[in-house]
């Protein structure tokens, strides 16, 4: 085996940016109601739990287990999709007229982050992320009268999710796709999945799809199959 090297060429690789932001609202646990998400600024990724336990035997560290790890974080924006709505607990009455402190829907997330490195700058990579289940808290919300500087005011929530089943491992909430080392065509193919397609898009005589969000066995089998 080669000596270890360190910084090589292309290998100095860093992430940066949030765009392409999608929510995704279940159908009969389907996430097939999917609407652009237009203004989102940052999300940040907060996970918790698995927190260490220790256990002894003959006076002496004997080993410790890990608990279960949870998946949440914060969504900040200028503005949110309509969908989002009854996310953060809104209830239309009538066109232009909502009612707050109502039941919080489940959403599910997807994200693009861009990969760059020392070699190709920002155009390297991007890796894609998916959050299932998520529910937001209550946030907190300031209007500022307007003075000579005005600024554009932002939203945050805080969201948690509930793990959801799979068949490769523990129940999870976040799965992440990196664009530098999936095959292209497939990647292509998952794409036109999460994001839909127009007609126009899939040559003559092609229908246009629905955006929607794969269950994380389906994100599997779209890059193995």
């Amino acid at each position: 085996m080669a000596r270890l090297t360190w910084d090589g060429t292309g290998e100095k690789i860093y992430s940066l940016g949030v765009q392409n932001g999608v929510l995704y609202r279940l159908n009969k646990g389907v996430y097939d109601k999917a609407e652009a998400w237009n203004g989102l600024t940052s999300v940040t990724e907060s996970p918790s739990g698995a927190d260490e336990q220790k256990f002894y035997a003959d006076n002496i560290l004997y080993g410790s287990l890990r608990g279960a790890e949870d998946f949440g974080g914060t969504i900040e924006c200028y503005t949110y999709p309509d969908s989002f709505a009854e996310c953060n607990g809104e209830l239309e009455l009538v066109p232009g007229v909502k009612a707050n402190q109502q039941p919080r829907k489940q959403f599910g997330l997807s994200y693009r982050t861009e990969l760059g490195n020392d070699e190709d700058g920002m155009s390297y990579g991007y890796e894609i992320h998916l959050v299932y289940n998520a529910t937001v808290s209550p946030s907190e919300l300031q209007y500022q009268t307007i003075n000579d500087s005005p600024e554009a005011g932002t939203m945050s929530f805080e969201f948690a999710c509930n793990p959801i089943r799979n068949t490769f491992g523990k129940p999870m909430s976040h799965m992440v796709i990196n664009s530098t080392k999936v095959d292209a065509e497939k990647l292509k193919k998952f794409e036109d999945i999460l994001y839909g397609t127009d007609a126009a898009s899939g040559g003559s005589g092609s229908a246009e799809t629905t955006a929607k969000l794969p269950l994380p066995d389906e994100v599997v089998a779209a890059f193995t199959s």
